[in-house]
Formats: C-alpha cells, structure tokens, sequence
C-alpha cells in the first residue's frame, strides 16, 4: 500500500508529563517515612518528596523508586544492583530489555531531579509526523516505525539494530518498547514519544518519503 510520511517536528525532553501521579507521590512519600502524605496539598506533592528523597543515599532511594515501580517485574537482586548501576551507567538506554527503558528513564528523571544532577540526564524525543495511505489502515507503532524508517540515515541506531523487523512480514514486536507513546493529533497527524537513544534529529536524513509497504507487511494488523 502507498504512503507518505513527513516529519515536522522533533524536540528533545527531559520528563514525560503524566508518567508521575500524584497517587505515586503520595506513595512514594509514605515509602520515604514521611507520615500523613495524604494531607499534603496537591501543589505540593513533589516538593515534598524530594525533600523526604534527598534525606537518603542515591543509592538507597534509587532502590526504593525503582523497587516500588518494577517489584513484579525484577527480583530483588536485580533491583539492587539496578541502583548502583544507575547512578553511573544511562540504564534507562543500556539495559539489555529495552521493555524496562520506558520506566527507568522516567524514574531516572526523577532522581535526576531530585538529586540536582547525580544521576546520568537522559532524554526522551517527542516528533510529530504526518502519514497517509492510499488505503485504509489502522495506525499501529509497528506502522509507524516502519514507514518513519524510511526517514532515517543508516548510520541510525534503530535502522543498525532493528533492519530485519522494519523490512519484515512478521510482527515488530519491540515495536512497544521503541515508542513509548502514540497519539493521534488530527487527520493523518501523530505524535510519538520515544527515548532519545532511538530516534534523535541527528538520525533523521530526510523529512518526507514517499514509498509502499508491502500487503505482508500490515496483513497482521487487518
């Protein structure tokens, strides 16, 4: 099917507005001992959890942020040694399952924040793009990524690591952890957040393409 995909927009960011609740605040105070988090006014939320946060370690408040946000998903070891590595390496770039990157880097960010620069600064992409098929089609990440493709260099991460997926019949399945968020912004206009480690201005050789995918590239998405 045919397409046309135009960039026309790319802006780096260092927090991605909504990841953070105030639910997650209020827990996060009463994990860092502070008593009555409820009766915090919502202004004040996380003002009060950085100062209740920089009354720890790094170390120790890495490992409680990320033990509150990942204890179902790693094992206690792991989220040890996550708090150690996380103050010298961009773990949120470098951890080998890139579904984990979209949490560590916000929770990076947050102690990033909170701790003036400590922990490694690292960035999200936001880029807005317009894409039109002859067709009718369903948008997907998967889509998205493979027809955003079009518009990078070689030389990019994303095109280096991930070639065979984007030029493939089968599903893209790491397509959920490259973009992190996808919304529709009007007619044939999106917005897609990514981490700055896959898709940055520097990776991007062209602002429009013309091209097709093919039938079995989108069949599964029917």
């Amino acid at each position: 099917m045919k397409f046309k995909i135009k960039l026309k927009k790319i802006k780096p960011i260092e927090q991605i507005e909504g990841y953070w609740k105030n639910e997650d605040y209020i827990n996060l105070l009463e994990l860092f001992d502070f008593s009555d988090a409820n009766a915090v006014a919502e202004n004040e939320l996380f003002d009060m959890l950085s100062m209740a946060i920089a009354d720890f370690e790094p170390e120790e408040a890495a490992e409680i942020v990320l033990g509150y946000k990942l204890k179902n998903l790693l094992k206690e070891g792991q989220i040890k040694n996550l708090s150690n590595e996380m103050l010298e390496d961009k773990v949120a770039e470098e951890y080998p399952d890139i579904s984990f990157h979209y949490p560590l880097f916000n929770i990076n960010q947050l102690l990033f924040k909170v701790y003036n620069g400590k922990f490694p600064k690292t960035l999200a992409s936001v880029i807005d793009l317009e894409l039109t098929f002859e067709g009718k089609i369903s948008i997907t990440k998967e889509i998205i990524l493979r027809a955003l493709s079009d518009l990078l260099s070689a030389k990019s991460l994303l095109k280096r690591l991930f070639n065979d997926q984007l030029d493939s019949e089968k599903e893209f399945g790491d397509a959920s952890s490259i973009i992190w968020k996808l919304k529709q912004t009007g007619e044939n206009t999106y917005q897609i957040i990514s981490s700055d480690y896959w898709l940055n201005d520097d990776d991007f050789e062209k602002d429009e393409f013309s091209g097709v995918l093919k039938d079995e590239e989108i069949n599964h998405f029917k």
